[in-house]
């Protein structure tokens, strides 16, 4: 009998895996024929050599010692390099790869949750809405997010090695768990809260402490935290070095640009913004344009307190219901690094910034909307169906989102369609339009973005370019003129303003 279940256990994972696997390429399969996107994607693949020129002992030790693009991710750049050794500059080998490594990541966390819990369906829904979901789009579909996804499996593999490690006690799988733990890291920073993550699953599902009281054969919350002493290190060494690479870059903006309030209360309404797409994912955007005027005090406010009553709800819940804790807090905690208390960037909030954090929703919904449903002779039907539904409309969702980033074109076109009004999606268009040829429709964009924000150097910039091209040097020097102004380390600004200059004078000469 003993035998007999297990078999079908098995074959019920199996089954599992293949959809799994199935499903998630069914909606990223079209990637193979989508380009590489200006957001980016040139800065970490397409125009730099150190990539492009495979794995090189050069390339490597440039991916250990640099700054470039404002992080410090060797794994990043490696697994970059690694592609264009392999596949060369086509793109569709490069978006291949992530989407592989996604599907990859989600059936590690199938297998990591079953072990844990031992609650089959409900491990299988959150691995699959986790591969399905269209808010995780953005993170697969553009090759210079590979970050997300190589930290996601680092991330997995984690807790893979530290179910292990708790189950035989044995050094070995300590180690591995520091091993995965520190190329997570490498790949992107974000995970600095994974040791926070594993805190909470000895909670719950694994019961190694509760909370205010032990009982006999758990450990003290202490025990536990100074088990994890060494993945603590490790974290704080990468925050580190994050901070200094990233004011070394330029990338952290200045408390002037946001307020410290005015940061917070972004972050609140961010967290709330997010739950938002999670549950319903409509009118996502490769950026969503961080503006002061656009911050609504009161209703941070309002956020905050309603954060934190969740908050304080849950916890007391706890007793019965510590998934729903566990699931919050996972929510909350791994947000922390890229909620906006400290501003890097344009963004207000970012699609990508959910990819590991959504699994505490997940997690939330599988184990306790089946409690919703009273008992009755169809219940585990009704449940399945509505599963069933919910999963099929994120993943007809995500294939639709996956669209929008077959190229430049389209994604910036996309994004103005359902953002507010951006002069850096604005210009982000004209100069995707340029690369193409369709100057004049480049040249509308770019003044739409010079009208949004008189004082955004890169859109004059832009169209000085523009003008530039169509020999109209006369009206490209005002504008340029206006970017060095503006900006006045922008160098190739600065090199377009003495190419226009020439062009002009020489024009002057010839009229004369």
């Amino acid at each position: 009998m003993a035998q007999t279940n297990n078999t079908s256990n098995n074959s019920r994972v199996l089954v599992v895996c293949i959809a799994l696997a199935v499903a998630t390429f069914l909606i990223y399969w079209q990637v193979q024929t989508h380009s590489f996107v200006l957001a980016d994607d040139g800065l970490y693949v397409t125009e730099n050599p150190n990539v492009t020129a495979g794995l090189t002992t050069d390339g490597i030790t440039w991916a250990f010692t640099t700054n470039h693009a404002a992080n410090w991710h060797p794994l990043t750049w490696l697994s970059h390099m690694l592609d264009c050794e392999l596949f060369g500059p086509s793109p569709g080998r490069h978006h291949l790869t992530s989407v592989f490594l996604h599907m990859l990541s989600s059936l590690l966390l199938f297998f990591v949750l079953n072990s844990a819990t031992r609650a089959f369906w409900q491990s299988a829904f959150v691995a699959a809405a986790f591969a399905l979901h269209p808010l995780h789009v953005e993170s697969v579909a553009w090759v210079a997010e590979r970050k997300d996804i190589l930290a996601g499996l680092f991330a997995m593999l984690t807790i893979a090695a530290y179910l292990r490690y708790v189950k035989s006690r044995s050094i070995r799988w300590y180690l591995l768990t520091l091993t995965a733990f520190a190329l997570g890291l490498m790949a992107k920073p974000m995970l600095v809260t994974l040791p926070f993550v594993l805190l909470l699953l000895d909670y719950w599902p694994l019961g190694r402490f509760d909370f205010p009281n032990n009982k006999p054969q758990q450990k003290p919350l202490y025990h536990l935290v100074r088990e994890k002493v060494p993945l603590f290190l490790l974290a704080a060494a990468s925050s580190v070095i994050t901070f200094i690479v990233q004011r070394a870059s330029g990338a952290m903006a200045d408390v002037e640009t946001l307020a410290a309030k005015l940061r917070i209360a972004n972050a609140a309404l961010s967290y709330l913004r997010y739950l938002g797409k999670l549950v319903w994912p409509s009118q996502l955007a490769i950026l969503y344009p961080l503006k002061a005027d656009s911050i609504s005090l009161p209703y941070a406010a309002t956020a905050a307190l309603l954060l934190l009553a969740v908050t304080i709800l849950l916890f007391k819940l706890r007793r019965k219901q510590k998934h729903l804790l566990v699931g919050w807090l996972w929510y909350l905690g791994m947000l922390v690094p890229v909620i906006g208390l400290v501003q890097v960037g344009t963004q207000a909030m970012a699609d990508r910034y959910t990819y590991l954090p959504s699994i505490g929703i997940f997690i939330m919904a599988a184990w306790a909307l089946p409690k919703l449903v009273p008992e009755f002779e169809y219940r585990k039907t009704v449940i399945i169906v509505c599963s069933m539904a919910v999963l099929f409309a994120w993943g007809y969702l995500a294939r639709l989102q996956t669209g929008h980033w077959r190229n430049s074109v389209t994604l910036f076109q996309h994004a103005l369609r359902v953002t507010e009004p951006s002069s850096e999606i604005q210009s982000s268009l004209g100069v995707a339009l340029a690369r193409e040829g369709r100057i004049d429709e480049s040249i509308t964009h770019f003044a739409k973005a010079v009208k949004l924000n008189p004082d955004y150097a890169k859109a004059h910039y832009n169209m000085g370019n523009a003008l530039l091209f169509q020999g109209k040097p006369e009206q490209a020097v005002d504008h340029l003129r206006r970017a060095v102004s503006l900006k006045p380390d922008f160098q190739k600004a600065r090199a377009r303003l003495a190419e226009a200059l020439k062009q002009r004078d020489k024009q002057n000469q010839i009229r004369k």
